[in-house]
C-alpha cells in the first residue's frame, strides 16, 4: 500500500512540475495546489500506514499509530487553503487589472 501511495505522490509532484512551468496563471496555482497534496501524502506515507491501531497510547496496546503525521497533514492543509485563496484573488485581480493571465505578458516580454 505505501509503494501505491508513493507512486501516487510521485506523479502528483511531477503533474505540479509541469503545472509550475506553464504561461498562464491558473496552471501555475493548480500546480500550487497539487504540489501541497502531493506533500500530504508524502507525509502520511513517511508515518507509515496502518490501519485499525489507536492514535493513543493505552495501557494494553503496544502497536499503535503516530499521530504526530496526521497532525502536520491537517495543519498543511489548512496553510494551503490559505494560500490557494490568497493566489486564486490575486490571479484574479491581475487578469482584471491587465487583461491577461499569460506570464510572458505579465514580464513586458512580448512574444506575439
Amino acid at each position: 500500500m505505501e509503494i501505491i501511495i508513493s507512486i501516487l505522490a510521485g506523479i502528483l509532484f511531477a503533474t505540479a512540475v509541469y503545472n509550475l512551468l506553464q504561461k498562464q496563471l491558473l496552471r501555475i496555482i493548480i500546480g500550487t495546489v497539487l504540489i501541497s497534496h502531493a506533500a500530504h501524502l508524502l507525509i502520511l506515507t513517511m508515518g507509515k500506514l496502518k490501519r485499525g491501531q489507536p492514535p493513543i497510547l493505552i495501557e494494553g496496546i503496544t502497536q499503535y499509530t503516530d499521530p504526530l503525521p496526521q497532525a502536520l497533514i491537517l495543519t498543511s492543509i489548512v496553510i494551503s487553503f490559505g494560500i490557494t485563496s490568497l493566489l486564486l484573488v490575486l490571479a484574479y485581480r491581475t487578469t482584471k487589472e491587465n487583461k491577461t493571465d499569460n506570464m510572458e505578458q505579465l514580464r513586458g516580454s512580448s512574444n506575439e
